[in-house]
């Protein structure tokens, strides 16, 4: 927890990488099945991947859209746990994205929807940015002490009276 001078441990970014991955779709699919799973018959990896579902044109297109731009802000939460640094916040949230990418490239091929693209450019941007400054008000809280004003401890220290 004290930060200075790091060591590169690959094991462990790779291991951040997997956990925020994994709790980004298993944020977005408590938001699909309570935002989409009411509109449609039956949930399917369709909604995940497929670039065609991410539509403005219909009410189940806007319930995807707002469903991964709410699990952007759901990882932007995750990342004061997982990854803890501001600096990385931007760097691990476009790792996320690009392997969302090459999920989405490998289940329905390149995505030429405008829309998936705003989309998924806005969920980096907002997981980024909110990530960071999550992460630096994280950063700047207050170390809790033993005593509750150091002045009034330091006085009892010394046994003076103010």
């Amino acid at each position: 927890m004290f930060y200075g001078a790091t060591v590169w441990d690959p094991w462990l970014i790779v291991a951040q990488i997997v956990c925020l991955q994994c709790l980004y779709y298993l944020t977005l699919g408590v938001f699909l099945s309570f935002l989409v799973g009411t509109h449609v018959p039956r949930m399917s990896l369709v909604y995940f991947f497929d670039f065609a579902t991410l539509t403005s044109s219909t009410l189940v297109g806007w319930c995807v859209i707002a469903s991964f731009l709410f699990s952007a802000i759901a990882g932007a939460g995750c990342m004061i746990y997982v990854i803890e640094r501001a600096k990385k916040c931007l760097d691990f949230s476009a790792t996320l994205y690009i392997i969302h990418l090459f999920i989405c490239l490998i289940y329905g091929g390149w995505p030429s929807s405008v829309t998936w693209w705003v989309v998924n450019g806005t969920g980096v941007a907002v997981m980024a940015l909110l990530g960071e400054y999550l992460c630096i008000k994280w950063e700047q809280r207050e170390i809790p002490t033993r005593h509750r004003s150091s002045k009034r401890s330091f006085l009892c220290m010394l046994k003076v009276t103010p």
